[in-house]
């Protein structure tokens, strides 16, 4: 089993900045992917980015040049720096760990970007 405890989320206005935090407690291995996740309401949950724990990343479109995903192998975590945030940014964001066949979701972490 693996643990993943989200923070940072909040408010922030058209243009600002939030950083993401998810850190991975249980039984984790040496090879895994972690990422992001979001879920705006009414619409189906996408992929953010993920990273490989040797450091390939992976953006969707619509963030590329403004979210940096990066992590911390010593401590298990995931970070997503959120910056130029826009509006169609708001969402429900799930941190999320792969493992051989074996996958597990946070709780998810709510970001307002107000215009």
């Amino acid at each position: 089993q693996v643990q993943l405890v989200e923070s940072g989320g909040g408010l922030v206005q058209a243009g600002g900045s939030l950083r993401l935090s998810c850190t991975a407690s249980g039984s984790i291995f040496s090879i895994n992917v972690m990422g992001w996740y979001r879920q705006a309401p009414g619409k189906e949950r996408e992929l953010v980015a993920r990273i490989t724990s040797g450091g390939s990343t992976d953006y969707a479109d619509s963030v590329k040049g403004r979210f940096t995903i990066s992590r911390d192998n010593v401590k298990n975590t995931v970070y997503l720096q959120m910056n130029s945030l826009k509006p169609e940014d708001t969402a429900v964001y799930y941190c999320n760990f792969k493992r051989s066949l074996y996958e597990y979701w946070g709780q998810g972490t709510q970001v307002t970007v107000s215009s």
